[in-house]
């Protein structure tokens, strides 16, 4: 993880929040490289969920609710984590993530757990009161949940049918760590899927086996996945089923997407809360029932943070090291390199033009900096996938060489069919 975290700031994948005034845990930011990377990945998940779907729609819902959201969902009472503190250095720890009674540390006792509200508290309009206090979200999917009846009515969908959103949520964590793995904000892709009772468990399973597809089809190493499913003592009382896709990271199995079955539950809790018909009336059946729900839902940044683990290599090349983050083309911030051999004309000149004719096609950088060999190893350390290679016999035979990340083949192409060239290629390596 330490070398991992150590490219992520050398290259712009993510670094510390704030980090000039010394940071501030459980917050990060996401540098150029990061980005694309995170709009890679939710362009993805959007692409699978929402637009190849004709049985799912889209919406954003605010991070900021009525307050009373969150008491009927449970979460004002219940969205707590067992907290205990060492009396002696006073740091604060998960209850169930120390062991004994005493802080290996210090050798301090812990005080006796606590429950401890995850969510953030915000005052809205100018009074800071309890009449004002609301709360940042924790999650995006009650937003989904109190806009049911919108949707229904908006768009005439009929169960089986799902809303999805990615948005940010945050949450109070006490122990948040492993860089990206566990944050206080962070953003979430989540689907709600409302089904008929009957078939509740049906779309459980064929939802845990959909989004396995999904993260082996970004690339992920089906040997490092595993479904695990909950047992009773970890099901909520209202869930008949749920599952983890669970990642083996370097800091051992832990959960990257969980896909439950949350019955009628939260539909039901704000029909009684707000007063309103949140149920659906079948035309065909003749008819009515609270659709009950099941939820894939997944973090960007763990997704983020999985791929990177995934995609990270060191191997050895002619007595040299390379690192190499060997990403899946859809997802690689770089889809190909344009490098001019020397920052002499004409090679700058054709390589920009290349670079601006590829452009609207692929996901293109420009690089004339250092030596060839360090700029290849660069784009290694940055997983694009090709370099194209402007050269010196480029004016003689209108020709590139074309160099490839994994296997460091390089071919020579005619400048006119680089995109044909491209095209063909990364279409190969998505399907491989």
């Amino acid at each position: 993880m330490e070398k991992l975290v150590s490219l992520a700031k050398r290259r712009g994948f993510f670094f510390q929040s704030s980090e000039i005034y010394g940071g501030l845990q459980g917050f990060w930011d996401f540098g150029p490289l990061g980005v694309t990377l995170r709009n890679n990945i939710k362009r993805a998940w959007w692409r699978a969920i929402v637009e190849l779907r004709d049985d799912v729609v889209g919406i954003e819902t605010s991070l900021i609710m009525n307050p009373r959201t969150w008491v009927a969902s449970g979460h004002v009472k219940n969205f707590t984590d067992p907290l205990v503190e060492c009396k002696k250095c006073h740091q604060r720890f998960r209850a169930d993530q120390v062991k004994g009674n005493r802080h290996e540390e210090d050798g301090g006792e812990f005080t006796e757990p606590r429950q401890f509200n995850l969510m953030f508290k915000t005052f809205v309009g100018p009074a800071e009161d309890s009449s004002a206090q609301a709360y940042l979200r924790p999650e995006t999917a009650q937003g989904m949940f109190v806009d049911f009846a919108n949707v229904l009515s908006s768009t005439r969908m009929r169960p089986p049918f799902g809303i999805a959103q990615v948005g940010k949520a945050f949450r109070n964590e006490i122990t948040p760590g492993n860089s990206i793995f566990r944050l206080r904000e962070f953003e979430l892709m989540e689907l709600e899927y409302f089904v008929p009772p009957a078939e509740e468990m049906k779309w459980l399973e064929y939802w845990k086996d959909e989004r396995m597809r999904w993260h082996q089809g970004i690339g992920i190493r089906p040997d490092k996945l595993r479904l695990r499913p909950h047992g009773k003592d970890e099901l909520a009382h209202y869930a008949l089923g749920a599952f983890d896709v669970e990642y083996e990271f370097p800091f051992g199995w832990s959960e990257l997407e969980g896909i439950a079955a949350r019955g009628e539950y939260d539909l039901r809790a704000h029909q009684e809360a707000s007063g309103r018909d949140l149920s659906y009336f079948d035309d065909i059946k003749r008819e009515r029932y609270i659709p009950h729900v099941v939820e894939p839902a997944l973090g960007v940044d763990r997704s983020m943070l999985t791929v990177l683990i995934d995609a990270y290599h060191e191997e050895e090349v002619r007595g040299e090291q390379r690192v190499v983050l060997r990403f899946h083309p859809s997802i690689a911030p770089i889809q190909v390199a344009i490098l001019p051999l020397s920052r002499k004309e004409p090679l700058m000149a054709t390589a920009q033009r290349v670079e601006h004719e590829l452009r609207p096609h692929f996901r293109t950088e420009y690089d004339d900096t250092q030596s060839i060999g360090k700029r290849y190893r660069r784009q290694d350390e940055i997983g694009t996938p090709y370099a194209i290679t402007i050269d010196f016999e480029t004016a003689n035979d209108q020709a590139a060489t074309l160099r490839a990340r994994d296997a460091m083949t390089q071919d020579r192409i005619p400048l006119g069919h680089l995109r044909e060239a491209l095209r063909e290629r990364l279409h190969a390596d998505k399907e491989a």
